[in-house]
């Protein structure tokens, strides 16, 4: 499993597109933070926080998740590397959750790299040290929580094909479902008596919660769970085509 999590890893930091896209996310987010492009800029906006980095990026990880993990599996299926894969002494379970891990600690990577964000903020207020790290903190493991969920549904829609932009464009739609669509469908007038229930079926919902840095047990216990269950479907694709 760790020789499989180090390939992975690997293999993505070996071509140009691995850095790449780690690359645009980071300019694209240095492009709404710092500069006049944006109305919400840092420097004209006069508030030291980061709430408009964390209103965002999801939206990001929406297109850079899919970005880097859309060939964890399809690869395998095109090139016909899985069957040798699930053949040897390796569970299904730990083929998918080294590949799930590898996409994760990439995620991860990306967002530790965000913190230079809040250096130089820290040191930008008008009084140094005038800023929030407590909800800074709660809101990082807010978006932590969002890109295991996310990172979980993108290798999951990877198992479903081999082709690698089908697999690309299912998990943008899967996520973007998931992110948007149950508040849109909670605004639905037959779901009117429901809506409630249906806003805490979506990712939003409880991330918000989350970002203003309010850690809540039941929205990481949330976060987990789906992210728990798009491994296990993944596992039940994987273990169909090994048997």
């Amino acid at each position: 499993m760790i020789a499989l999590f180090r390939k992975e890893i690997s293999v993505f930091f070996s071509t140009l597109t691995g850095y790449l896209i780690i690359g645009v996310f980071l300019f694209i987010n240095s492009i709404l933070l710092w500069s006049d492009f944006s109305d919400r800029n840092i420097l004209s906006y006069g508030y030291a926080d980061m709430d408009i980095f964390f209103s965002t990026a999801p939206l990001f990880f929406l297109l850079f998740i899919p970005a880097i993990s859309m060939r964890v599996f399809s690869e395998e299926y095109s090139s016909g590397t899985i069957e040798n894969l699930i053949t040897k002494p390796i569970t299904s379970l730990q083929i998918i959750l080294a590949k799930f891990l590898a996409v994760f600690v990439l995620v991860l990577f990306t967002i530790f790299s965000t913190l230079i964000y809040v250096v130089s903020i820290y040191f930008l207020g008008e009084s140094v040290g005038n800023l929030d790290l407590a909800g800074i903190t709660g809101s990082y493991f807010g978006l932590i929580f969002l890109c295991g969920l996310f990172s979980s549904i993108c290798v999951y829609a990877s198992s479903l094909s081999n082709n690698q932009i089908i697999s690309f464009v299912f998990a943008i739609l899967l996520n973007t479902l998931f992110y948007f669509g149950f508040d849109l469908l909670s605004e639905a007038y037959f779901f009117q008596n429901f809506d409630l229930i249906i806003k805490q079926i979506g990712i939003s919902f409880h991330y918000e919660i989350i970002s203003k840095g309010l850690i809540n047990i039941s929205d990481v216990i949330y976060f987990i769970s789906f992210t728990i269950l798009f491994i296990l479907l993944t596992e039940i694709v994987i273990y169909e085509r090994k048997s």
